[in-house]
């Protein structure tokens, strides 16, 4: 699939020959200089000595010696270079990787030698842009080279690698494809009526309901992917003593938190970083909400409550020892649609002839809570993992593997409408030629995914988010 659109970009910029550090900033072993463009073997060939009859760029392969200041003859330091020749690199283009000594000074000689030999510094993003440009990736898979170096998480890693792989692209390109061979069909069926047979409108309807499935499951992906990439913020909530903190410090595997037996220890927020089945999550341990007794309580209270409504997810804590009141329902409906996990604390307390009280018939505690103990650690995996199932399982499942972005929900979304207009028109019995507008549109905010039919504002801001070298 050809997706390259090199009018795009002012021609002169993509005769330039490009370099950055590709490395990030600080003292390494190794650091690189990425060079891509049509000076990038002749630069390389002038700045690197090895042997007697110094090395041969003109192929593929790494390449050992000094690098050297053409115009003195200092060494700089001793380095490999790979070489890529285009059209099979990265970028499509010649392609040249300095690999030197990682230290700060010694990159900055190297991209300060290879930028007086002709290049210019890369933006941010420029070689993935090209790599777009000359039709070796798709725009999907540029966004997952973008994603999968800033993941923060398990989930956002795999996301990343099934996007890079190509799988959401293939799975709108089959919908696409689809879409085109309706338009097709109908568009044969209306202009030469003659020559092909008539079509049925149920047949229509049955392709065109089927990709609409097809659109709703990629888009129901899309929760799961905005929790892959950018994590969740649960809160902590309860009634002063009921075990918050003792629970943020079980979860964190940290004391975190001070936990002591007076009520109301915690006077402000707590905030914290994990991971739970592969989530990036801000844990945040909250002030006990009861009725003020002071100034300094009444604000870590008014805090609280921010939380609750700020949360992606609420942990609602609550003594196992003890019934509910007005306060806890207060709490689970100052919540609104925000997921709820009921948790009840310090089952360990708990007077059973059973070890486990979860196992003595019905649970102690009250039905549809989690009973968990942060002592024990009784009942924090089945905690951690129904965190990750209301955090994760707020839509219908979608396409396994695939999160799509707001970028791809927009385009999702857009062809969807269309497809649902193309649908009613068939309901409403009118001619098969009024469908086909719809169905281009479709079509065409589907190419809008993998980039067949871009606006330089859209990769101009797609691409800026990336560091340079990439």
């Amino acid at each position: 699939m050809d997706v390259g659109r090199p009018g795009l970009v002012p021609g002169d910029r993509l005769l330039d020959t490009i370099a950055a550090i590709a490395t990030a900033p600080g003292v390494g072993a190794i650091g690189v200089i990425r060079v891509s463009g049509p000076l990038a073997l002749s630069i390389a060939q002038a700045i690197l000595r090895s042997g007697k009859s110094g090395p041969d760029l003109s192929r593929r392969g790494l390449h050992v010696g000094w690098v050297v200041d053409p115009d003195t003859g200092e060494r700089i330091d001793q380095a490999v270079l790979l070489v890529f020749p285009g059209p099979t690199s990265f970028t499509g283009e010649d392609v040249v990787e300095i690999q030197g000594h990682g230290g700060p000074a010694i990159m900055r000689r190297l991209l300060a030698l290879v930028l007086g030999q002709g290049a210019r510094l890369a933006s941010p993003g420029e070689f993935t842009r090209r790599a777009f440009l000359s039709g070796r990736i798709d725009l999907v898979q540029a966004e997952a080279i973008g994603e999968l170096v800033s993941a923060r998480g398990e989930r956002a890693l795999q996301a990343a690698i099934g996007q890079l792989e190509g799988r959401l692209s293939h799975e709108v390109m089959q919908v696409r494809q689809a879409l085109f061979e309706s338009v097709a069909r109908i568009e044969a069926a209306v202009d030469f009526p003659e020559d092909v047979a008539a079509l049925e409108p149920e047949e229509i309807m049955g392709a065109l309901a089927r990709q609409r499935i097809r659109i709703d499951e990629l888009l129901a992906g899309a929760r799961a992917g905005e929790v892959a990439r950018s994590g969740a913020r649960v809160a902590i909530v309860g009634q002063p003593n009921v075990g918050k903190s003792s629970l943020m410090n079980a979860l964190l595997r940290s004391e975190r938190a001070i936990v002591t037996a007076v009520p109301g220890t915690t006077r402000d927020v707590l905030e914290a970083d994990l991971e739970i089945a592969g989530i990036p999550i801000r844990l945040v341990d909250t002030a006990g909400i009861r009725p003020a007794r002071d100034e300094i309580e009444k604000e870590g209270v008014a805090r609280s409550w921010q939380q609750v409504e700020g949360a992606d997810l609420v942990l609602l804590v609550h003594d196992s020892r003890s019934g509910l009141d007005a306060t806890d329902h207060d709490l689970a409906a100052r919540a609104g649609d925000r997921p709820v996990l009921r948790v009840a604390s310090k089952v360990d307390l708990l007077r059973s002839a059973s070890a486990d009280p979860s196992e003595v018939g019905d649970a102690p505690w009250p039905a549809g809570h989690l009973g968990v103990s942060s002592l024990t650690r009784q009942g924090l995996d089945e905690l951690e993992a129904a965190i990750a199932g209301a955090l994760l399982s707020s839509s219908p499942v979608g396409v396994p593997g695939l999160a799509v972005n707001a970028r791809h929900q927009g385009a999702l979304r857009q062809a969807r409408a269309h497809l649902t207009s193309a649908i009613e028109t068939l309901d409403r019995e009118m001619p098969l030629d009024l469908l086909s507008g719809d169905l281009r549109t479709a079509i065409r905010a589907l190419g809008q995914i993998t980039g067949l039919d871009p606006a330089e504002e859209l990769l101009d801001l797609l691409f800026s988010r990336f560091c340079l070298g990439k």
